[in-house]
């Protein structure tokens, strides 16, 4: 651990070698699926016809919702959403039943050529009617703390604000895709790009009617995921093995891009209504926000993306007085789901525009602000308790927030971008930094446990399995070196294997940034059993106590002598000493009150910074983003080269979402925008020349794997920091009597939307 160590499968993806699911070999008869779509927003389904379809030669018929021999409602959260249209449909692109032939393109063709008799019904396709007509998936949530009316009446500066984000494609280079094989006596081996290969089992199980334990899903890698496959990779499955169920033949589904956009859902687009408070050095006095979450057509993850987006509100900042109004809307659209952030970003994004006009009201700077509304470093101190009851007692951003402000000369080029806007009437620039403190652990409580299996063979090779899924972060990898340096042998001699649910059972989804935090500490307590076996074996050997063997590179040695690791588990074997355990873990500290939304549902933060340098052209609206520079929190950080990817990673996306990812669903509930030729995410041109990133020095303290933090989604919202400099760039092309009034940039901040804010359109 702390070494840089390629991704275990990188040699293998760089000479295509790497299997995913459409790369496994085929077993002779496999049929291919292909979804039947609705056309329509919302309608009452009254017929199908599939007589078209099934004239065709290779086709073998369709499947549909009177085909489902379980439940025809998915096993879902909310138990809200049917496998297949049942008598109504909800959104565009909502799945009526598979067309099933033998080749994919047969199969695709077929399912065009299925006829839906459909009674449109009005539909719901904005969140601001969805409000209006209490058109919620979910109950509204409510959190307060203090007297946030009474303290508005009291504050000495008081602003009124809107604002909107949008959705985001989660445009995994691997599309949806499943492999559904029966076997005998009605077990099932399903084949899944998912992050939660459990779910699936459950789903699939649920809907033929068997027990969990006659369907093993498999999965080695995702080619991506960003949450877009911990719930919906579900659906690929059940709808896969429904169509093996009925052709008694194994059935492969894989979505074109196009399709996948407009079955799958997105992340959730918000609206906000705000009033803060605030004093003369820019204290936030007190805050009331209405967050309305568009969550598409059924509950999915809604509710826990929703809370999460409560839990993040605060951003860095105390709150004192402060009234939180979260509204998660039903509408005529895609199910949205999980996406990276997971509804953190959509709460941190408000608190920063907020803090942005309240400096620019001022007419202070904005890091100022920032600095003087962070929590306190103490963790006693009186500012240092969030709205939901957290303590918060790890806060470095006092330390961390002035030390990017140095490396990245953040006052200096300030001071010169200013000189610059004043004289160029056309390109003007922007400045902005924002830091992020972001809650690591599933808001559930229950899904914080993970277990592993380690086994070492006689020949000293180790082979290591865990619950997690694989999807490019490098999971595998960072448990493999920490399995390693459990038994002090080689990288090379540990190797991790596919996700299954026939060897850990009942896993948790790979998400909430806790893979390795999960995983790679119950395969470390797996392989610290296996060690404990060979060290009491080997004191025994050589009349010494078990804390005096040591394990490393590859030898054990004792006061006595030293031996080859491959020996001593030759001998081990040969007295029968177990040379494999299974290891479980569960987060301490936590626990959490769903109903209230209070308590500790994190057991630590995760924090960082960026401060990023934009160019707006003032005539076209064109931006470009023109130097970044990130100071990140990882801990002590197991692999440095894998973390640094991570963290320019999800910048990038996260500079994705709030700059060109922009969808669009038209009047009659159509996404317009689904491929690559109208949804736009950014290029390796968009990349800034000076993109620099540098890791906290300080460990995790908590007591966490190696002392190392998550880092999967902290660092996306770390490209808040694009967007505040947008807006800075904007403000500095208006009118000086509008320079200190609040600024509406919609997200994300395309050409359009930057020439709406700055109102040339």
């Amino acid at each position: 651990m702390g070494q840089s160590h390629i991704h275990e499968s990188a040699q293998a993806q760089v000479l295509g070698t790497a299997n995913y699911i459409d790369d496994l070999p085929e077993l002779k008869g496999t049929l291919y699926a292909a979804p039947i779509l609705s056309p329509v927003a919302h309608g009452r389904l009254r017929g199908v016809d599939s007589q078209a379809a099934e004239a065709l030669p290779g086709v073998r018929g369709v499947v549909l919702a009177a085909d489902v021999p379980g439940d025809p409602i998915l096993a879902a959260f909310g138990h809200d959403e049917p496998v297949f249209a049942i008598d109504s449909v909800q959104h565009v692109g909502q799945v009526i039943g598979l067309a099933v032939a033998d080749s994919p393109r047969l199969a695709r063709r077929a399912a065009r050529l299925v006829a839906c008799d459909i009674e449109a019904l009005p539909a719901v396709l904005d969140v601001h009617t969805a409000h209006a007509q209490q058109s919620y998936v979910l109950p509204p949530v409510f959190v307060r703390r203090g007297d946030a009316q009474g303290a508005l009446l009291r504050s000495p500066h008081r602003l009124e604000g809107r604002m909107e984000v949008g959705g985001q494609e989660h445009f995994y280079l691997e599309g949806q895709i499943a492999y559904a094989l029966p076997l005998e006596q009605r077990q099932w081996h399903v084949y899944s790009s998912t992050q939660h290969p459990g779910e699936v089992q459950h789903w699939v199980a649920h809907a033929l009617g068997l027990d969990n334990h006659a369907v093993k899903v498999e999965c080695r890698r995702m080619g991506g995921g960003f949450g877009g496959k911990e719930t919906q990779a579900g659906h690929l499955a059940v709808w896969a093995c429904l169509a093996a169920h009925k052709f008694g033949a194994p059935v492969k589904l894989r979505l074109d891009r196009d399709d996948d956009f407009m079955v799958t859902g997105k992340r959730h687009p918000f609206a906000y209504e705000y009033d803060v408070g605030f004093d003369d050095t820019g204290l936030i006095t007190g805050l009331r926000l209405e967050m309305l979450a568009n969550c598409g057509f059924s509950a999915d993850l809604s509710g826990p993306v929703a809370d999460r987006a409560i839990f993040h509100a605060d951003n860095a900042y105390f709150l004192s007085d402060v009234e939180i109004a979260s509204y998660r809307c039903k509408t005529n659209t895609q199910s949205h789901t999980a996406f990276r952030g997971f509804g953190g970003p959509q709460g941190v994004i408000v608190i920063e525009a907020i803090i942005g006009d309240i400096a620019r009201q001022l007419g202070l700077d904005a890091l100022e602000v920032r600095m003087r509304n962070l929590y306190d470093a103490d963790p006693q101190g009186p500012r240092s308790l969030t709205h939901y009851q957290m303590r918060v007692e790890d806060n470095i951003l006092h330390e961390l927030l002035p030390a990017l402000a140095s490396s990245a000369d953040y006052h200096a080029r300030q001071a010169h971008i200013t000189e610059w806007n004043a004289g160029q009437p056309i390109i003007k620039r922007g400045l902005a930094m924002t830091p992020v403190k972001f809650g690591i652990s599933f808001t559930a409580t229950l899904f914080n446990q993970a277990g592993a299996l380690v086994h070492v063979y006689t020949d000293g090779s180790v082979q290591v399995n865990h619950g997690g899924a694989e999807m490019g972060q490098g999971l595998n990898t960072k448990v493999a070196q920490i399995v390693a340096d459990e038994l002090g042998v080689p990288l090379a001699r540990v190797l991790v294997t596919a996700s299954d649910t026939s060897k850990i059972p009942n896993a948790s989804a790979t998400a909430a940034s806790s893979g390795t935090d999960l995983n790679g500490r119950a395969a470390q307590y797996a392989a610290r059993t296996v060690r404990n076996n060979l060290a009491a074996f080997v004191a025994g050997l050589d009349h010494c106590g078990a804390g005096a063997v040591d394990f490393a590179g590859g030898w054990v040695r004792t006061p006595k002598g030293e031996r080859r690791w491959e020996e001593v588990v030759g001998e081990a074997y040969a007295n029968r000493i177990q040379l494999w355990s299974d290891g479980f873990y569960r987060t301490p500290k936590i626990h959490y009150d769903k109903h209230t939304l209070t308590g500790r549902p994190f057991y630590y933060f995760a924090y960082g910074a960026a401060c990023t340098e934009v160019a707006v052209d003032t005539l076209t609206g064109e931006s470009r983003v023109l130097r970044v520079d990130i100071l990140h929190d990882v801990g002590h950080s197991i692999n440095p080269a894998l973390d640094i990817g991570q963290i320019e990673g999800g910048f990038v996306q996260g500079m994705g979402w709030l700059t060109t990812e922009q969808l669009v669903w038209n009047d009659k509930g159509l996404l317009t925008t689904h491929a690559p030729s109208t949804y736009k995410i950014p290029t390796a041109g968009d990349i800034p020349a000076h993109f620099r990133v540098d890791l906290w020095h300080e460990a995790n303290r908590e007591d966490n794997v190696g002392g190392s933090k998550a880092v999967g989604e902290p660092p996306f919202m770390l490209a808040i920091s694009i967007y505040e400099a947008l807006r800075n760039a904007v403000a500095a092309s208006r009118p000086a009597e509008l320079a200190r009034q609040p600024l509406v940039l919609t997200a994300p901040a395309t050409a359009e939307n930057l020439l709406r804010a700055m109102g040339r359109v």
